[in-house]
């Protein structure tokens, strides 16, 4: 647990109580902090039964006296409307911060010489899989790393700073909202698609969040930008024209001037004005698939800036074991194989899934984002090529059947697991010699699960009922004949 500075004697409110709410309170309490909660589910506030800030109402805060308001990163700040909790803190001038400010105003109060390194990781897709990739590098390498964030453990549980460490976290647009002083050593700004754009109000806002990952980097620091989309491109000539930060493009489209690319399945680097290779992305089920050559170009721009030489790098990588729900192998099952592609919660991620496997059976949706499928509709694209069926479930179902049209034969079911035992009985009886049950679901989780990795699980539980019963059970089962493209199941 990290003791955060310069708040002892300090009344501070922790408004939302999940993972980041908790260990914010935790943290407070043991720096000396007088602490007020509240989360509207009753059963967060139950976990603080028997502690020093167990919940109560927001109106029976001392609000006059509070010095800041600790924001869970889920909670609205500004659209599409503010919470009630976020107005009455600012009508009572009560600043609204997140775990993470926490935890950059504790690095800040140490003198330079005693502060550790920090590497932070944004973008639309393959942020956890790079965050996870750079810390599983430096490990590795013999570095110690702690990684949290928005992947594992609140920034606030990760042990106290030691000059010695790199904090590898990774940040969500949310997160980045709630943060003002954070200075990152290494800011990795992967790509930018259209995502959460009813929380930040548009395009533009959703952009303007994710490029607060750059606030407070000076010319001593390295701003790791991916260039494969025009958006990211546009960010990175604009840092590298103001000349403040250290740019370092990354792309997996192909040669660049400087910087760190991928080409032929092979990563090159150029970080002294000459391009040298450092050896051929491995051939692992983790890094399978071009977005994921862009995510091992990243790390290895990170790791080569904090000492790890390139060849030292790749050897780790090929070590690396990826990452839980994100084009997960979770089973074969004679020549069926089952992949948990849970993480991939919009069509832009769901589109590198459905490229990388051969003879798809497909199972997407929940409660679907802006656009839903459309930026897989794009004439040429291609990413229905591998795709047999399609098999949506929950609110997207409809939604999803009807956009895909003709392109893909589609059923459509209410829950998951109607849908996989489906996929299984028609994969089992198409004929192909390796069909893949590939959950990708192209949609939030919120309609059905708590989050992505509650699906992910749940997937892995049918995959684990599959196993004991043997496929032949899935025909036995009494499930409704399949449907034409919109018509339910």
């Amino acid at each position: 647990m990290i003791t955060i500075a310069g708040i002892k004697g300090q009344k501070i409110a922790v408004f939302g109580l999940g993972a980041t709410g908790l260990a914010a309170a935790e943290a407070l309490i043991a720096s000396g902090a007088e602490v007020y909660s509240w989360d509207e589910n009753p059963a967060s506030r139950e976990k603080t039964l028997n502690t020093e800030y167990r919940a109560e109402e927001p109106d029976n805060w001392p609000w006059s006296d509070l010095s800041s308001l600790v924001l869970s990163p889920g909670v609205p700040l500004t659209h599409p409307t503010a919470h009630p909790i976020v107005r009455r803190a600012r009508s009572e001038g009560v600043e609204i911060i997140g775990d993470l400010e926490l935890f950059a105003r504790t690095i800040n109060a140490l003198e330079p010489e005693k502060r550790p390194r920090v590497v932070a990781i944004t973008g639309s897709n393959g942020k956890s899989t790079t965050t996870r990739l750079i810390t599983h590098i430096l490990r590795e390498t013999g570095h110690l790393v702690h990684e949290g964030g928005n992947i594992g453990k609140a920034v606030l549980d990760l042990p106290n700073p030691d000059e010695n460490a790199i904090y590898v976290l990774e940040l969500s647009s949310f997160q980045l909202d709630l943060i003002s002083s954070l200075r990152a050593n290494i800011a990795v700004f992967l790509n930018i698609s259209p995502d959460h754009l009813d929380r930040h109000g548009g395009m533009d806002g959703y952009v303007a969040a994710k490029r607060r990952i750059f606030r407070n980097q000076t010319p001593d620091d390295h701003a790791i930008i991916g260039v494969d989309d025009e958006v990211s491109q546009s960010v990175c000539t604009d840092l590298t024209g103001a000349g403040r930060v250290t740019v370092t493009p990354v792309s997996a489209e192909g040669t660049l001037g400087g910087g760190v690319f991928a080409l032929a399945d092979s990563l090159f680097y150029n970080l002294d004005h000459k391009t040298s290779e450092a050896g051929a992305i491995p051939a692992i089920p983790a890094l399978r698939g071009q977005h994921n050559h862009q995510n091992a170009a990243a790390a290895l721009a990170v790791c080569c800036r904090l000492g790890v030489s390139p060849p030292v790098a790749m050897l780790a990588m090929g070590r690396f074991k990826g990452l839980a729900h994100r084009m997960e192998k979770v089973a074969d099952l004679g020549n069926l194989t089952l992949i948990n592609d849970s993480k991939a919660t919009n069509a832009h991620a769901a589109a590198q899934a459905l490229t990388a496997y051969r003879d798809v059976f497909w199972l997407a949706g929940g409660k679907a984002k802006e656009g839903g499928l459309d930026v897989l509709m794009a004439a040429g694209a291609g990413y229905f090529d591998h795709v047999r069926a399609g098999y949506f479930f929950g609110q997207a179902a409809d939604m999803f059947s009807a956009q895909v049209g003709e392109e893909v034969p589609t059923r459509i079911f209410g829950t998951m697991e109607r849908a996989f035992m489906q996929a299984v009985r028609d994969a089992r009886a198409s004929g192909v010699k390796n069909p893949v049950i590939l959950l990708s679901p192209a949609a939030a989780s919120y309609d059905q699960f708590t989050n992505f990795e509650e699906r992910g699980e749940a997937f892995r539980a049918l995959v684990d009922r599959l196993l004991k019963a043997g496929p032949a059970a899935v025909d036995d089962l009494a499930l409704p004949a399949p449907k034409k493209n919109g018509e339910a199941a």
